[in-house]
């Protein structure tokens, strides 16, 4: 394999099968899952159970490694990834509400810019509500699901998300501005 293929290059040839990828692929994607991880665990601290490496490995293992996924670019891949481990984060908050099912529920508000008040003491009722939520507004309005994924999820700025996509500034605020108003209105419709 030439040491010249692109790293979109490579995660597709991984995604169709290619093992002679992997070590190099590895090497050059850990240090932005990482800060993914870093960034999904801590608005999830009570899933304590899982560290960083875990939740990388558990993506890697159960979505990366059976491939599938259309890689268009860098960005698209560390969305993906992103979506990925949110998914990985819900399954384990529902596992742990089967466990304790009855238990207080309260709704998850967001502030005027679109962030999770309170995030940090979030139950796993919330994640999973917020997941579900997710999965309802993909399929309502992909593009504005892929807008929270990318800047709220992925920690991606309007900016880059603009130059990922080809889309302007403007075009992706309003993207990323109408799946949060969404978003925020069906929380607190939940009330």
């Amino acid at each position: 394999m030439s040491s010249y293929a692109s790293l979109t290059e490579r995660l597709n040839l991984f995604m169709q099968g290619n093992q002679s990828v992997v070590d190099a692929l590895l090497r050059e994607v850990l240090p932005k899952l990482h800060e993914i991880a870093v960034r999904e665990l801590k608005r999830e601290r009570y899933m304590a159970p899982l560290s960083k490496t875990e939740l990388i490995h558990e993506v890697w293992l159960t979505s990366l490694s059976k491939g599938g996924w259309q890689i268009r670019d860098q960005g698209h891949f560390y969305a993906l990834a992103s979506l990925a481990m949110r998914r990985v984060l819900v399954d384990l908050a529902r596992k742990r509400l089967a466990a304790r099912r009855g238990a207080g529920e309260t709704a998850l508000p967001l502030d005027e810019s679109g962030a999770l008040l309170g995030a940090t003491v979030r139950d796993a009722q919330q994640i999973v509500e917020i997941g579900l939520l997710m999965e309802r507004l993909e399929a309502k309005d992909p593009d504005a699901a892929r807008m929270v994924d990318m800047h709220y999820f992925s920690g991606f700025t309007l900016e880059e998300i603009a130059q990922e996509t080809g889309l302007t500034v403007r075009q992706v605020r309003s993207r990323w501005e109408k799946g949060m108003k969404w978003l925020k209105r069906m929380l607190q419709s939940d009330r």
